[in-house]
């Protein structure tokens, strides 16, 4: 036995998946193994069951270094505009390094680079890293969103 298959996490998520494939065979869909793992993996957040068995396998992140919460108050620029706001929603799986990050603006942002015409965000969703940046990216390179907390 290895020392992954030794993993509390990594055998729920086996254990897991051994029964959806049960449950649906039951149900006249027959499935593979592997494709009851990828199943299992999307449910949780991850890109596949490889992701899944390597995020699982890690050691446990410091819940008091939590990057941001609900209700905290945020700075930072979105599509390369500054901005204060709140955190008003969050969502991560504990096996994704990304968060999805509601943020409600104090000022809408201009989110148009052009001198006559104009599109005004005050509530923007984005995926977020564990520094706050978003991993999508800007035409020049910048991340779309970088968020952090207020003060900070």
């Amino acid at each position: 036995m290895s020392a992954s298959e030794d993993h509390p996490k990594i055998a729920g998520f086996k254990a897991r998946a051994k029964s959806l494939r049960a449950k649906l065979a039951a149900q006249g869909t027959e499935i593979s193994h592997s494709q009851a793992l990828e199943l299992v993996a999307h449910q949780e957040g991850a890109r596949d069951w490889n992701t899944l068995r390597a995020l699982a396998s890690r050691p446990a992140r410091d819940t008091n270094a939590r990057p941001l919460a609900v209700g905290d108050r945020v700075t930072g620029r979105y599509l390369g505009q500054p901005f204060t706001g709140r955190v008003h929603g969050l969502s991560h799986s504990p096996y994704s390094p990304h968060m999805r990050v509601t943020l409600h603006f104090d000022t809408p942002v201009d989110v148009v680079r052009f001198d006559s015409f104009s599109a005004f965000r005050q509530r923007v969703t984005a995926t977020i890293d564990e520094n706050g940046h978003s991993p999508q990216k800007t035409s020049d390179g910048v991340p779309q969103l970088i968020v952090g907390p207020a003060g900070l």
